[in-house]
């Protein structure tokens, strides 16, 4: 009934997802590799929580 008040759960995450995936691709440009792998496989962690938000949000 309300739904259009409801806070979009995603937004928080993708918001994340974003600057993580800015600081990676800085770091790459910067020649830090390890720091360019810490920084995208947080991301993919990121994307898999979105992920599994809007699959719920579906059912």
């Amino acid at each position: 009934m309300f739904s259009i008040f409801k806070k979009d759960p995603t937004k928080k995450l993708k918001k994340q997802l974003s600057i993580k995936l800015e600081q990676a691709m800085n770091a790459q440009r910067n020649g830090d590799i390890r720091t360019f792998s810490q920084l995208s496989f947080e991301a993919q962690e990121i994307d898999k929580q979105i992920e599994a938000i809007e699959v719920e949000e579906s059912k």
